[in-house]
């Protein structure tokens, strides 16, 4: 059910009594909101096709690949997620007979995560879907969401992420 104020509005409200910076408060409360609700959405759209939205993109990694394998290091300097996270999503996507692990050719301590023909088909009708559904942010415009990752890319940047 709908609350009848937005929350992260009274939030800043009350923040402004005791503190400073609200505006920062509450686009970082409007962000953190707005991650949950698109995780929810997007897994909720990827379900079906038993992915959630990190395995999805852990195969559209794989799937942008030349050679359609990279070494699990590699993808979670890419994913920008920790390697057990990796770890985690990799044999998830195996045992759903998505991707296949194998040794690296030319560091015995390295594993290659290799998509299989069976993940190549599911990414795209997951991509399809997600298509479909405008990524769950269908309430904003094409400019308008150039605009948000415009906005976001200083803060990326300055975080050090590229």
């Amino acid at each position: 059910m709908a609350l009848p104020f937005d929350p992260i509005d009274e939030a800043a409200r009350q923040w402004g009594k005791r503190w400073d910076g609200v505006p920062a408060m509450h686009a970082v409360t409007s962000l953190m909101r707005v991650q949950q609700l698109l995780i929810g959405r997007l897994d909720a759209i990827l379900k079906p096709h038993g992915l959630t939205f990190a395995r999805y993109e852990a195969l559209v990694l794989l799937t942008f690949s030349s050679r359609g394998s990279l070494p699990l290091g590699k993808m979670g300097e890419r994913l920008q997620v920790h390697p057990t996270s990796v770890t985690s999503i990799v044999r998830r996507l195996e045992a759903a007979g998505l991707v296949v692990r194998r040794a690296h050719p030319d560091d015995g301590r390295a594993v290659l995560a290799e998509i299989t023909p069976e993940g190549r088909a599911l990414v795209e009708v997951a991509t399809r879907d997600l298509i479909d559904a405008g990524f769950a942010l269908g309430a904003l415009s094409d400019p308008e969401l150039e605009q948000v990752s415009a906005l976001l890319t200083p803060v990326r940047k300055a975080a050090g992420d590229f």
